[in-house]
């Protein structure tokens, strides 16, 4: 293929180009340098529809296995600059490949990833064209997604609320919910740790002014102690009935042995203490009744 070619039409791009001839295979494009061996084939089976010579069709292209330019009438189902949940059909060391309806996978590199991804996630990505002028994806989406958001109406505090997680700071996790709210998760909020796309469901623990909420996955405080007391005993029983960690240790050391505040693990002691489940010594905390 001549260079002005190379330098006109690429891979992992959609173009309109003029069906100039058929054959038992399909369709070949003109591909605009005037040598028909640059004709570009769409092959029967990527043809939504059959197409009639002199007509102009909407392909993306792509490599083929012998790394020759090839065309597909099923192109991206999203439009550049749009945002959209997308699944992750491919890993690589340098990125990995999303699935936005177009007859190949669409090229998400390393540094737009929010985390690392796995095959068969589904995940916030908008479409962009990189600076080869290839199609391309990225987890970035933030500022999509404030725009697309709404404030919160009929919701109080105690609610349930559905979302996925799109992003991380050193605070927590904002999550975009199904009504199209965006709310934030405190670290201390969370039993575990979701990863960027997961759906989780949350409690509504504030609703700011600005049409935004606070949630949590932790049960509400009543519950949470019975909770935090059983991760407490099954650690005990795990280290034979005793381990390091009191009401002394730090905030922390219990944050990161439990994933759970001082207070919180504190009022857990509090009920085990009381129920004679658990005794303290020495900055130690030791199984009752341990056999």
């Amino acid at each position: 293929m001549s260079d002005k070619e190379n330098n006109r039409l690429k891979p992992s791009t959609v173009a309109t180009l003029e069906v100039v001839r058929k054959s038992e295979m399909g369709a070949f494009l003109d591909a605009g340098t005037g040598n028909t061996s640059d004709d570009i084939l769409l092959h029967k089976t990527q043809q939504i529809r059959s197409v009639e010579i002199g007509e102009k069709v909407d392909v993306f292209l792509y490599l083929d296995p012998k790394g020759r330019l090839t065309a597909s009438m099923r192109v991206p189902q999203m439009r550049v600059g749009q945002i959209a949940r997308v699944n992750i059909i491919n890993t690589s060391k340098d990125g990995a490949f999303v699935d936005v309806g177009a007859e190949r996978g669409i090229f998400m590199p390393y540094a737009g990833m929010r985390g690392k991804v796995q095959v068969g996630e589904k995940v916030w990505a908008k479409l962009y064209i990189d600076k080869s002028g290839r199609l391309a994806v990225t987890m970035e989406v933030e500022d999509e997604l404030r725009r697309a958001s709404k404030p919160a109406e009929g919701i109080k505090v105690g609610d349930k609320v559905k979302g996925t997680v799109y992003n991380y700071t050193d605070q927590g996790a904002f999550i975009f919910t199904e009504a199209r709210n965006i709310a934030f998760m405190y670290n201390g909020e969370m039993i575990s740790r979701p990863r960027v796309g997961e759906e989780v469901e949350v409690r509504v623990t504030f609703l700011r002014e600005d049409g935004r909420l606070n949630v949590s996955m932790r049960p509400v405080k009543e519950n949470a102690i019975v909770v935090d007391a059983e991760k407490i005993l099954n650690l005990l029983k795990t280290r034979g009935g005793k381990m390091p960690y009191s009401d002394e240790t730090s905030a922390e050391v219990i944050k990161d042995k439990f994933n759970i505040s001082k207070s919180a693990f504190k009022r857990a002691m509090g009920s085990l203490l009381k129920n004679e489940l658990i005794e303290q010594k020495d900055g130690w905390t030791f199984l009752k009744n341990n056999e």
